[in-house]
């Protein structure tokens, strides 16, 4: 975090994983951030960023997107500026969904899977969805607003049983 209670500011959300072996589907996991406004925090997201895309005010940009999990390093980054984010938004959700065209599939099923957020140089989370093998989609981070307008960060992976349409509508709810 930075110094003197300013709250997180401008955040990176990496994800990574290896391509599908020889001859398999590929694996294509996508980032996607919730945006929620004051009067309805856990309700239906104000907006989301994902598939190449950014947000209404370009505070939230998925910068690059991968299908196939190839390449080295990186195959999706995703900036959060979150002290540029208007006031109305009180929180802002992140999560990874695996896409399942062709077949359920997992992040068990998914080779060296793994996500890594940062503020700067300061590693803020890292996990390698080991804890949720049997789910086809998670958040990952949470960003919250106190009264002040500071943005805390919560980092916890939490596993759903949901695909890519319906994961949106249930990935920013309230923990049990």
């Amino acid at each position: 975090m930075s110094g003197l209670s300013k709250g997180v500011g401008a955040v990176a959300v990496a994800l990574k994983w290896d391509p599908s072996p020889l001859a398999a589907p590929d694996h294509d996991l996508d980032l996607v951030a919730a945006t929620y406004r004051a009067d309805a925090p856990y309700g239906q997201p104000a907006y989301l960023v994902h598939f190449e895309r950014r947000s209404p005010d370009g505070t939230i940009t998925l910068n690059r997107d991968s299908r196939t999990g190839q390449g080295l390093g990186s195959d999706e980054i995703m900036t959060l500026e979150l002290d540029r984010l208007a006031g109305e938004f009180v929180r802002v959700v992140v999560g990874v969904v695996i896409q399942q065209r062709d077949g359920r599939r997992t992040f068990g099923d998914v080779a060296n899977a793994g996500v890594r957020i940062a503020e700067g140089h300061e590693e803020l989370s890292r996990d390698d969805f080991s804890g949720v093998p049997w789910a086809t989609a998670a958040t990952v981070a949470e960003f919250v607003r106190d009264g002040s307008g500071a943005w805390a960060f919560r980092g916890a992976v939490r596993g759903f049983d949901a695909g890519p349409a319906e994961f949106p509508a249930v990935m920013g709810g309230r923990t049990a």
